[in-house]
């Protein structure tokens, strides 16, 4: 008979913990390293962040403080407190102001958003020397507003202007254009079009673009013509570019200044006197810094009241654009 024997395995012992492998920490030269590229980034950056700062902050903190005093910039400045914003809520110069500040975005934020679609669609095509035409439309918005307000009054006088003596060579009346205070605001609106359609077209264009040809592709074997296309395929795509587009025109339409100033100095009649030239003329005009101030930050308020308005509406319709 035999007796077949097992090896058995002796118990596993418990090692020491002065005898466990340390865990990996990162060695003193490897953190020095780090510290260095981290100061090596900073030190790039930090020019630029203190203009920044210096520009933009700095200048706010000191408006806001102007706008709770009374100063005309040589005599110690009064502190009244919300004065200046209690008297902007009862002065009727402030509120046409804001009125006509209301007519020119709501003349120039559809349109320009409109122009620049169509612009876009027709500009995306492959036809003969598209280049050229895309560079033609982008020549305008480099252009200064001193350039735009110099030719819109020639273009727009009512004795020599291009646009009258058009009108006159087809039978129909001459206009006031700049010189009409019905017509004024239009004109303006008009012309900052020229200027401001082709920063949307130029956006619009690289949007179209970026569209996946699969999906025109698949829309066309599925017998969608070129309306339904654009409107089932290519509008949605666009829906987060369209509510970027149209913050930020909004808030250019409602800093508008250079092209009043360059044109009608906010007349005629004061039709065309715009909320950023109402605390211009306060503030440098007039001297009286904190009411200029005070229009400024209610100006502020506003855009940013519109524009968390905005982005909240296009997040709830899942056209999230920042």
């Amino acid at each position: 008979m035999t007796m077949t024997t097992r090896e058995t395995t002796p118990p596993a012992q418990a090692i020491p913990d002065e005898q466990l492998p340390a865990p990996d920490t990162p060695r003193p030269r490897r953190r020095r390293g780090l510290w260095r590229n981290d100061l090596t980034g900073w030190a790039f950056v930090s020019p630029a962040m203190i203009i920044i700062l210096g520009l933009s902050i700095f200048p706010a903190g000191w408006a806001f403080i102007l706008s709770l005093q009374k100063w005309n910039g040589f005599a110690p400045p009064e502190f009244i407190g919300g004065d200046n914003y209690s008297q902007l809520m009862s002065d009727a110069e402030f509120w046409d102001a804001v009125t006509h500040t209301g007519v020119y975005v709501a003349l120039f934020v559809p349109a320009s958003v409109l122009m620049g679609l169509f612009l876009a669609v027709a500009l995306n095509r492959k036809i003969r020397f598209v280049g050229l035409y895309r560079t033609a439309i982008f020549v305008p918005f480099v252009a200064s507003a001193a350039t735009t307000g110099i030719l819109s009054t020639y273009l727009f006088s009512p004795q020599y202007g291009l646009a009258n003596n058009a009108l006159r060579t087809v039978g129909l009346p001459a206009q006031g254009w700049l010189e009409d205070p019905q017509q004024a605001m239009l004109v303006i609106a008009i012309m900052s079009l020229w200027g401001q359609a082709a920063f949307t077209t130029v956006i619009y264009l690289a949007a179209l673009q970026d569209i996946p040809n699969e999906l025109l592709e698949a829309a066309r074997i599925d017998g969608a013509n070129r309306w339904q296309t654009f409107w089932r395929i290519v509008w949605p795509e666009l829906g987060p570019v369209t509510v970027f587009i149209t913050i930020w025109q909004t808030i250019t339409a409602l800093q508008l200044f250079d092209l009043v100033y360059t044109t009608t100095r906010g007349g005629p009649l004061d039709a065309t006197k715009t909320i950023v030239y109402f605390l211009w003329e306060k503030a440098f005009k007039t001297l009286d810094f904190g009411y200029g101030s005070a229009a400024a930050y209610v100006l502020f308020a506003v855009t940013l009241l519109i524009t968390v308005g905005m982005v909240i509406y296009a997040r709830s319709r899942k056209m999230e654009a920042f």
